[in-house]
């Protein structure tokens, strides 16, 4: 890339990462966020030109590219001005794409991205970044130029992109999600198709089978989760032997042997906060899937166990259906434990449930209720804001507090 100014919006993980790698190759870097207490130490350390608790479009004068941070929304006021000024908007993992000369593997798609795209960094042997761990960018300077990258996607990553161009990309599954942001299905599927846009005919396309036309010229693999595997997975679920059958297509794809295959899947433990169990206590097991943070998230997760179930759900609901939701709980005669700022939506939904209000009291209540041989589950098919940062703290607390029950 030759010098220019570029603006970067949004200082959290992935923006300070793509401001500190283009001050790296030497552009000037405006940076920019609009709350006023943002740790900007390093970036300053870097020279990076840094305005907090603004969003003046005086900012953009000069400017030739803005980098949008995936928690900014479209509608923003700088980025509607750069594209009223046709300055390009690009997402962090574009600018990465475009830094790094190695081979993507892109993992997309609703649900099991990061169980995925962890399970392939073990396949390849390869780092993951994107929307989980590192952002893209960290890893410029720092992997050889021959390396896979496992890079997870978000549909607001895939938002903003023009060349990206993974070389393998896969899609787990498709499901409404995010539609708060998107407004429409159909909005949230095409951010999400954009993952094979600019592929090739010398690149391959990872789909569930029977999927649908998808954009670019890429050479078309399926999976589906009843594909003979080379091992079976260690990690539980149908829907995790779904994920380890799109996980071992695209890795065949980058040409791995099928001996390291089985042993990624007989060893790979799973991620925190995708059904991690943290606990068992008077035989009553406790599992953290903070991460479902939709309705067919949670539904995996209640069909990956036979067991009598004790479900905490809630949060800040994402404008879904949860009438599956329901009929899954009330086939498994499962007792759903109700908190956040979707719990009384969830009520009108369900037959059988316990309004608790907020974690502390699920637990308890849940905890009090199972009996030895039986499952507490937080699966909360919401996402975490009403109450937490993040699904992460959601977990740790939700962990925590089983802990206290000893």
């Amino acid at each position: 890339m030759s010098r220019q100014t570029l603006l970067v919006l949004g200082l959290a993980r992935s923006g300070r990462a793509a401001a500190l790698a283009l001050a790296r190759q030497g552009d000037r870097v405006v940076a920019v966020d609009r709350a006023a207490d943002v740790e900007t130490g390093r970036l300053a350390a870097a020279g990076v030109e840094i305005h907090l608790g603004t969003e003046k479009t005086s900012l953009l004068e000069g400017v030739d590219v803005l980098i949008k941070s995936p928690g900014v929304p479209a509608e923003a006021p700088l980025v509607t001005a750069a594209r009223e000024r046709g300055i390009p908007v690009w997402s962090e993992v574009e600018l990465g794409s475009r830094l790094l000369p190695n081979p993507i593997l892109g993992v997309t798609g609703t649900n099991g991205k990061t169980t995925t795209s962890e399970l392939l960094g073990a396949m390849l042997g390869a780092p993951v970044a994107g929307n989980v761990g590192r952002a893209l960018t960290e890893l410029d300077g720092e992997v050889d130029a021959d390396q896979w990258i496992v890079c997870e996607l978000s549909s607001f990553q895939l938002e903003d992109v023009y060349d990206f161009r993974p070389r393998i990309a896969l899609l787990l599954n498709l499901e409404p999600d995010h539609l708060d942001r998107h407004g429409s299905f159909d909005a949230y599927r095409d951010a999400k198709l954009r993952a094979f846009e600019n592929q090739g005919a010398e690149d391959v396309a990872v789909l569930p089978r029977g999927f649908g036309e998808v954009p670019g010229q890429a050479m078309r693999v399926e999976f589906s989760a009843d594909d003979q595997l080379p091992a079976e997975p260690r990690i539980p679920g149908a829907h995790n032997r779904e994920n380890a059958a799109a996980a071992t297509a695209a890795a065949r794809a980058a040409g791995i042997p099928d001996e390291q295959i089985a042993e990624a899947l007989r060893t790979f433990p799973g991620v925190p906060h995708r059904l991690e169990e943290v606990a068992e206590i008077g035989g009553v097991r406790f599992v953290n899937d903070s991460k479902a943070t939709n309705a067919a998230a949670a539904r995996r997760a209640i069909a990956a166990f036979d067991e009598p179930l004790h479900v905490i759900l809630g949060g800040l609901g994402k404008n879904e259906s949860y009438a599956q939701l329901s009929a899954d709980l009330r086939s498994r005669r499962a007792h759903a434990y109700l908190i956040g700022a979707a719990a009384s939506e969830l009520a009108a939904a369900l037959d059988e449930y316990e309004l608790c209000g907020d974690l502390a009291t699920a637990v308890r209540s849940a905890a009090a209720a199972a009996k030895a041989g039986e499952i507490v589950l937080l699966s909360p098919a919401c996402a975490s804001y009403d109450q937490f940062r993040d699904f992460e703290e959601r977990g740790d607390e939700f962990r925590r507090l089983v802990e206290e029950l000893r």
